[in-house]
């Protein structure tokens, strides 16, 4: 037996096989000097990419719908472009490898559809850049990341937010990282899913690869490969007391989150796609307190389109019914990043251009979520948030192009309801100027990960930082009852959608600062209404 010790960042118990995520490694492989040789490795990697992409257009027409399976089937019929094929074919005989030839003339053509005026043919370039990287792959002999059937512990060096988007939530029972912190996406993901999970952990991948079994406690951020019959004992008692627990907090099930003096407190859910809706509702929530769109931008080649936004928020509302959703407009940027948006990379992107600023500065990202959104609110209770806000005219500006689309709507006849407009607040700024935002404001949401990494000037993704990144700070928590304050005066409700919402440390505390709404990963709401129905607040 081996183990270790990693940040736990939900807790529970996990035990199974594991299965270790490796970013893929690609060297092209040089020319064998044949020029006949390397068309046959083409051609040949050609067959297996169209093998490869007939299998998965029959899942996804099975799985979504022949529709949605569409773009898969456009890059089949691309594998048969002659333009594209006859360029390689130049290409190879002027003396490149196959796969090198394969990625240079798919990223050439795909910079000129690119540049086209027709939406559907820029949108194609995406495609281009894939088929082609698929066969290069294949030439490479990069078979991509290979899962296997059933449950598992996924184990990774670090997992980004675009690779976390994209994994099978239903087969992973934890995630052990070797970096990572306790707010970044993995963690938030882990959360989400009720699973226990381990990050910053001191595990060698070439160990979770060697063991048979894995095991996680994350209660104490131990880890164990192969565990001993006594461990694994141990580990089992633990996990059958945690089921014993949470059977335990059924009895808040259904239950008003009120305080024993007759306080209301709202239990919502933090989001990032509609699957997660359900699990909100599963869990007891008593609506959606943040949504994060930006899980709708990551893990894809092309902007979203409207209509596909459309149908994401349409359907979030239509699981929730009557209870509220908070969608907090895209925030991209920092350490959430889309090449697709061609964003200039930048020294220190915790502070660069993410995201309100890009909302106001690229208003062809902002008007296709913004018109998604208010006609998807004819199919829930929908309020708006706008992340980032340092400054009351930047509140100003973006209400005013809200106004515009929502005329816009207006004119072409599209249903729609009242749709609340609020703000995160999460920069120092906008927590001093709370008096000034709360009379532009519909509400206000905070932010506490963001808020305590800039009032601290701590990266939060910096593991190294650990001690430093306080959520307990005397500042912050200055801030937050200033928040609060400034919110009640003006008569707009405050809320808590960051991770300390969940902290039963502060549940008290939010509750005397004058915070009605308490939004979390979905894991957390019964604990947390257990606490609220014994406050004496």
């Amino acid at each position: 037996m081996k183990q270790g010790l990693g940040l736990p960042v939900f807790p529970g118990v996990a035990i199974g096989p594991a299965v270790v995520y490796r970013k893929a490694q690609r060297t092209i492989p040089v020319a064998c000097g044949d020029p006949a040789v390397e068309q046959k490795k083409f051609d040949s990697a050609r067959e297996t990419a169209r093998e490869q992409l007939t299998a998965l257009y029959n899942k996804a027409a099975q799985e979504l719908g022949e529709d949605k399976a569409a773009i898969i089937e456009v890059q089949m019929l691309m594998l048969d472009d002659l333009d594209y094929l006859e360029a390689v074919t130049a290409a190879i005989q002027d003396g490149a490898a196959a796969a090198q030839a394969a990625l240079d003339c798919g990223e050439e053509f795909a910079q000129v559809f690119a540049a086209l005026d027709d939406e559907y043919m820029k949108a194609r370039s995406a495609d281009i850049r894939d088929i082609s990287q698929r066969i290069s792959d294949i030439l490479c002999g990069n078979a991509g990341f290979q899962l296997p059937e059933g449950s598992f512990l996924l184990v990774a060096e670090d997992l980004g937010p675009s690779e976390t988007i994209q994994l099978p939530r239903d087969q992973i029972m934890a995630f052990v990282t070797r970096q990572g912190s306790s707010s970044s996406h993995t963690a938030i993901l882990a959360r989400t899913l009720n699973i226990p999970s381990l990050v910053q952990s001191d595990i060698a991948l070439e160990e979770a690869e060697a063991c048979k079994v894995l095991a996680v406690d994350g209660f104490t951020g131990k880890w164990y490969a192969d565990p001993d019959e006594e461990t694994m004992a141990m580990l089992l008692k633990k996990k059958e007391e945690a089921a014993a627990d949470r059977e335990a907090l059924e009895v808040y099930r259904g239950k008003e989150s009120v305080t024993k003096s007759g306080r209301k407190v709202l239990l919502c859910a933090n989001i990032g796609c509609p699957e997660d809706a359900e699990a909100a509702v599963a869990a007891d929530a008593e609506g959606v307190g943040l949504m994060r769109s930006e899980f709708l931008y990551l893990g894809r080649d092309t902007l979203p389109t409207e209509d596909e936004l459309f149908e994401a928020y349409k359907k979030v509302g239509e699981i929730m019914g009557d209870r509220p959703v908070v969608i907090r407009t895209l925030d991209i940027g920092a350490d959430k990043q889309v090449s697709y948006m061609g964003l200039d990379k930048e020294e220190n992107p915790a502070l660069g251009l993410r995201g309100l600023r890009i909302c106001l500065t690229r208003e062809e990202i902002f008007r296709p979520q913004m018109r998604a959104i208010y006609r998807a609110s004819a199919y829930g209770n929908l309020s708006v948030m706008f992340p980032m806000v340092a400054s009351v005219w930047e509140l100003k500006a973006a209400k005013e192009l809200c106004a515009k689309v929502r005329a816009e709507l207006e004119a072409e006849g599209v249903p729609m309801k009242e749709v609340p407009i609020g703000i995160m607040i999460e920069t120092p700024a906008a927590a001093v100027l709370a008096q000034e935002l709360a009379k532009e404001a519909a509400f206000f949401s905070v932010g506490t990960n963001d808020l305590t990494q800039y009032t601290l000037a701590v990266d939060r993704q910096n593991a190294k930082l650990g001690d430093f990144y306080d959520p307990y700070h005397p500042a912050l928590m200055a801030l937050l009852g200033h928040i609060a304050k400034s919110a009640n005066e003006a008569g707009i409700w405050a809320g808590i959608c960051g991770e300390l919402g969940a902290d039963p440390k502060l549940t008290e505390t939010f509750l005397k600062m004058g915070y009605t709404e308490l939004s979390m990963a979905p894991g957390r709401i019964l604990g947390t209404r257990r606490l609220v129905c014994e406050s004496e607040v």
